[in-house]
């Protein structure tokens, strides 16, 4: 079809990018091969040579024999051994003059990136289960490396998505071809995203800059992306450095670092080698909680044995639960690292030690160079003698935010064995760290800003080496946003309590000094026995459960926390949950350390370390009946559930610790919208303090993540989408009516909008009513699912009836087998509906300001809106408001509709076009929506409704018609003519096109009774035709 960009259009312009980075091109169809091996042998061959030059010929045969023959095992076991091969060649036995020899024969020359072979192909066609040609293939020295699916910018039905699909059917139509890949990539030019033979499609990612930059990265274009990863040197590095497997049991997971991960681990490398032979600060390495963390400290360590020639690495952690989660992690890697990390047990061993103990004075004594250990900060103890004293050590801090990194020294005040109080000297256990490995190089990571106040920890490590802030892993679809909901109300505690809770914070801002928190233990008994009370326990866990079954339970795999106050706290939540649903046992989960003191039955229920593991197993696994755990200290850092998606917070916190712990529901899993916080303890304040250290876009984009403000704002704006798409179509039977009724409803709710898509044939599939209804009620659908406990019940029966009609219009839709429901499958839909989303709502609201709504006609809010520090935002919401008053005017009064489109327009135009900043255009939709509410308030004065003024307008539209009538005379035709109108209200005007003309003759009879228009204004006529069109159509509908 001329004129439109097609897929191979699009094909021809990637192909171009590569060839101008220095690749050659092969057009498939050309070269003679054999169909049936995925290598281009040719090409191949002759690069093992040109790279293994000083080994003979059966070395290079044998090398090719292993390449071309894998044992027998699943395609992801095949690509791994393919990997290992690539990134560190192939062991080879020969034999020559007689004698048996090993070597290893290469397949990339790593470090001379001009002595491979890049070649960029298409049209290559390879034949095994069936005959498949992907789009393009790039060979790395005759291996296909990386196969990349295109799909057509200009087809509405086909996507990035469609990509993927393609992908996976390779992967079972030619699985030979993806033993060999490193990279899988899927673009329609819009949207370009690589993943892995293992990646699901929420794991593919964008690679959005082509030098680090993070300025530019939210609109990146496709050839950020080509030039980002496919560069030459960059392509080496990726393979070489930057592709792992994660061993998790049975399944194993390949993965591909993401830009962030690449640039940061990048810049920590350089980082650190300057700080070797520096002051051996190598920094803070910043990325915030849920980004790959973890991943990118194994990358950073495998790339550290080539970059400072093999050094000793200690991974030091603060608590037991990270350390062996982060060593969890870099065991799963133990081949990528190519060696295995060992976990430090005590200090130093001892004749009592076990064979099976680690000490890390010993371990490190034992060598001089490689090897990786894990150890806590406990294992450092104050000592005169140092650990270690070699140079080549480099210390990696996982989360170095916090507190314990001090330098200083304190006096802390205790009592004797006589009873007497001593001030005892402590020593900050960064000082000790420093003293026990004085010449080691220190890195820190963590997932949380460092802390305004923390000075310490910048004198460990230095300062930040890269910052991926929450905005940008949002952005990048690394994470998922956090939104929070406050119930503190629905306890119903005191006053008292309440301040109680604000020292609490208050106590913790002060960094948590020792001496402080001995000194607050009176204090803390007493916030113990008040949020441990019978009576709040109870109306705590009524108040939980009313919200996690109505909103919660049935939302993606219904996983939730509770983080409870204290450990006994927690046992009573957990207690008070089993009385009240006692099917529940396998549901609920208490999971904490165990205290030597603690009564029996908690034993049964806290159990031993090997049930710890078991419920994290469980927990994990979205298949698993455990669904709520409750918990005080333990996995609330490090600890990634990504299903997780509600957090019932019981417990106050504050600054990084609050931060971590919200960061167990921002992982991506499927469409989840995002995580939800509940708050009973009253914890906003301490999240926006918390956000003080975030970078200035988290502070704009999350200083604010109550759902009231975001969410449910959100959900109105979507029901009312919604409402306007069934404009003239009664489902108020859906409401009040008997199953039958609803059902009825529903299956004409149905017909209503697919009646309005046939009518749209002749436009393209995205501007049809069904299409827009389709993504609009999802959208609801998801506004919902976060603040589901706001909105009335009516309302979200209402809303209810929109998701049924998604979900029937979608399988419609999609089904393809032209089978039409019956009734009992109707009724039991809206009835699971009814279930799920409609429950008595029945309790109080701190957001009870959402109830009044905004109005456009009040000065008081505007002059806010007017003073709001986000510009952008208030530019936003005045636009929304008044396009949504000219949105009433459009279906009720022609002439101020016209007026205030083209206004808006005008004003949005220029500010657009950069003539207007945003204080000006503020100040021009400002004096915009005066003019809007002086032309409501227009109607009083003259004694008319909204109606009759919308006819007023249309008779006075051309300003000279007031010099030809008398005023009582204008409003005598305006009246007549609404009266009209109403009287013939019974006629269906709409459908009967012959009504329609007697309607314009009664309307010009009248008209020409008043002599009106004037001579030689006809056109007049046509806009009070128009208007009186306009009001048929809408008043008389409702």
């Amino acid at each position: 079809m001329p004129g439109l960009y097609t897929e191979a259009d699009y094909e021809n312009s990637v192909i171009e990018l590569f060839r101008n980075m220095g690749y050659s091109y092969l057009y498939g169809p050309d070269i003679e091969r054999d169909f049936h091996n995925p290598l281009y042998e040719e090409e191949l061959v002759a690069s093992l040579y040109r790279l293994n030059r000083s080994l003979p010929e059966d070395a290079i045969s044998d090398a090719l024999f292993k390449l071309k023959n894998f044992e027998n095992g699943e395609l992801v076991q095949k690509n791994a051994v393919f990997m290992d091969y690539l990134q560190n060649g192939i062991p080879v036995r020969y034999f020559e003059k007689g004698e048996e020899r090993s070597s290893i024969v290469y397949l990339v020359d790593y470090k001379n990136p001009d002595n491979n072979s890049f070649i960029v192909a298409n049209q290559w066609t390879f034949i095994e289960n069936s005959n498949k040609r992907p789009d393009i293939l790039l060979f790395l020295n005759g291996i296909p490396v990386v196969i990349v699916e295109l799909k057509s910018p200009s087809r509405e039905e086909t996507d990035a998505s469609a990509a993927y699909r393609q992908l996976r059917n390779y992967m079972k139509e030619i699985p030979s071809m993806f033993i060999y890949n490193a990279i899988c990539v899927m673009s329609d030019q819009m949207t370009s995203k690589a993943g892995t033979i293992t990646s699901g499609e929420d794991r593919f990612m964008e690679w959005k800059t082509v030098d680090g930059s993070y300025e530019n990265t939210q609109y990146a274009q496709f050839d950020t992306f080509f030039e980002g990863m496919f560069q030459k040197e960059r392509l080496l590095d990726l393979i070489k450095n930057f592709i792992c497997f994660s061993n998790e049991g049975v399944n194993s997971f390949k993965i591909l670092a993401g830009y962030h991960q690449y640039f940061a681990v990048r810049k920590a490398i350089e980082s650190t080698k300057r700080a070797t032979v520096t002051d051996g600060k190598g920094g803070v390495f910043w990325h915030t909680q849920g980004s790959g963390k973890s991943l990118s400290m194994v990358f950073y360590a495998h790339l550290l044995q080539e970059a400072l020639d093999s050094p000793t690495i200690v991974v030091l952690t603060d608590r037991n639960d990270l350390d062996d989660q982060l060593f969890g992690q870099f065991a799963k890697c133990k081949d990528f690292l190519r060696q295995e990390p060992v976990h430090a047990t005590c200090r130093k061993l001892t004749e009592t030690s076990s064979k099976n103990d680690v000490g890390l004075k010993d371990w490190l004594e034992g060598r001089q160079a490689n090897g990786i250990i894990f150890t806590t900060m406990q294992k450092f103890e104050e000592s005169h003698e140092a650990l270690s004293e070699r140079r080549n050590i480099i210390v990696m801090a996982d989360e170095a935010h916090r507190g314990q990194y001090g330098l200083t020294e304190k006096i802390k005040m205790t009592k004797n064995e006589e009873g007497e109080e001593i001030a005892k000297r402590v020593v900050g256990t960064a000082r000790i760290i420093r003293n026990s490995l004085p010449n080691a190089t220190y890195i820190g990571f963590t997932g949380t800003p460092i802390s305004s106040k923390d000075r310490s920890t910048r004198e460990v490590f230095g300062d930040y080496i890269d910052i991926y802030d929450m905005t940008q892993a949002v952005e990048d679809g690394a994470t998922r946003p956090v939104y929070y909901e406050s119930r503190v109300i629905h306890l119903k505690l005191d006053e008292k309590t309440l301040h109680l809770i604000d020292d609490e914070y208050d106590l913790m801002a002060e960094n948590a000094d020792p001496y402080v928190i001995e000194k607050s233990k009176k204090e803390l008994g007493q916030m113990e026995a008040i949020l441990g009370a019978n009576q709040t326990i109870r109306s705590l866990v009524d108040d939980i459960l009313d919200h996690y079954e109505n909103y919660r339970a049935n939302l993606l795999t219904g996983k939730a926390m509770i983080v409870a106050y204290s450990r006994s706290i927690a046992m009573k939540i957990y207690k008070r949950i089993l009385e009240l649903r006692p099917a529940w046992t396998e549901k609920v989960a208490v999971v904490m350390t165990q205290g030597n003191n603690d009564p029996e039955e908690w034993r049964e229920v806290i159990g031993n370390k090997a049930h710890k593991e078991d419920m994290a197993r469980k927990f994990k696994d979205n298949n698993s009946p455990l669904k709520i755990a409750i918990v005080v200290d333990m996995w609330l850092t490090g600890f990634d559930v990504p299903s997780l998606a509600t957090m019932y917070v019981y417990k106050p916190m504050a600054g990084h610790n609050l931060m971590q712990a919200i960061a167990r529901v921002n992982r991506v899993f499927k469409d989840k919208e995002g995580g939800l916080v509940v708050d009973y303890v009253g914890i906003a304040a301490a999240l926006k303090q918390a956000m003080n250290d975030y970078t200035a876009r988290d502070k704009k984009n999350y200083g604010d993540t109550d759902v009231s403000k975001v969410a449910y704002p959100k959900f109105l704006e979507k029901l009312s989408v919604c409402r306007d798409l069934f404009y003239g179509y009664n489902y108020d039977k859906f409401m009040t009516g008997t199953d039958l009724d609803k059902a009825k409803t529903i299956t004409g709710g149905v017909n209503f909008i697919l009646g309005k898509s046939v009518a749209e044939q002749d436009l393209p599939d995205k501007e049809k009513t069904q299409n827009i209804y389709i993504k609009e009620a999802l959208l609801l659908k998801q506004a919902l699912s976060l603040c589901g406990s706001l909105v009335d019940e009516k309302t979200r029966l209402e809303a209810a009836f929109f998701e049924s009609l998604r979900t029937m219009i979608v399988r419609l839709l999609s089904g393809g087998t032209g089978k039409k429901f019956t009734l009992p499958e109707v009724n039991e839909r809206i009835n699971e509906l009814l279930k799920h989303s409609i429950k008595s709502e029945g309790v109080i609201n701190l957001f009870s300001d959402v109830k009044t709504e905004f109005s456009l006609f009040d000065p008081k809010f505007l002059e806010e809106i007017a003073n709001m520090k986000e510009k952008n935002l208030a530019v936003e919401l005045l636009k929304k408001l008044i396009a949504e008053q000219v949105s009433v005017y459009r279906r009720t009064n022609i002439v101020k509709s016209e007026k205030f489109s083209e206004l808006i327009q005008g004003a949005m135009n220029r500010y657009l076009n950069g003539m207007l900043t945003n204080e000006e255009v503020i100040q021009e939709l400002l004096k915009l929506a005066k003019e809007i509410a002086d032309a409501n308030a227009e109607g009083e004065k003259l004694g008319l409704n909204a109606d009759e003024l919308a006819f007023y307008d249309a008779l006075t539209k051309p300003q000279a018609i007031k010099d030809f009538y008398e005023h009582d005379e204008l409003i005598a035709i305006t009246k007549e003519l609404t009266d009209l109108l109403r009287k013939n209200r019974t006629i269906d005007w709409q459908k009967k096109e012959s009504a329609r003309a007697g309607m314009r003759r009664l309307v010009k009879r009248l008209l020409k009774k008043h002599k009106y228009p004037p001579e030689g204004m006809d056109d007049a006529v046509q806009t009070v035709m128009s208007q009186c069109e306009m009001w048929t159509d809408n008043v008389m509908t409702v």
